[in-house]
């Protein structure tokens, strides 16, 4: 079931995940992608530029925190505007991989127009990887039950 505006309020937390990345999906991700950078695949190509190991592509992270809006508002097309900034790598090691933790908060909501920005938080290794992570969701109004 969708949200709707009457349920939400400034500040409320709507969602929240974590989600773990290894290098097999990295892999993954450089084929579906066409993005095979060696910073992204090779740990020797990534110290050499002075990156502390391999790292998630950029892409990945800031589509994996859409994945949470996107599910959250349980249709994608709902989604009619995501922006952010890339501040920091996630940086994922050779065996235990790295985790990503996305924090959807209410920033606003214009119910006139429908509307619900949410702000989100992504992290990974305790620093921030996306700031100004931002999401205009368009969600219908409660339906009364009206006889």
């Amino acid at each position: 079931m969708s949200p709707s505006l009457e349920q939400l309020s400034p500040g409320q937390i709507v969602a929240t995940r974590s989600v773990t990345v290894d290098r097999e999906r990295l892999r993954a991700y450089a084929e579906a992608s066409g993005d095979r950078n060696p910073i992204h695949l090779d740990e020797d190509a990534a110290r050499s530029v002075g990156l502390p190991g391999v790292i998630a592509h950029g892409m990945w992270t800031m589509g994996v925190a859409a994945d949470v809006v996107s599910t959250w508002a349980g249709d994608p097309s709902a989604v009619v505007s995501y922006g952010t900034r890339f501040t920091g790598p996630v940086v994922v090691d050779a065996s235990a991989g790295a985790e990503v933790d996305i924090r959807a908060t209410v920033a606003s909501i214009d119910a006139e127009a429908g509307q619900v920005t949410l702000d989100l938080a992504v992290s990974s290794a305790g620093a921030d990887v996306l700031r100004r992570a931002r999401a205009v969701v368009q969600l219908r109004p409660a339906v009364s039950g009206r006889a």
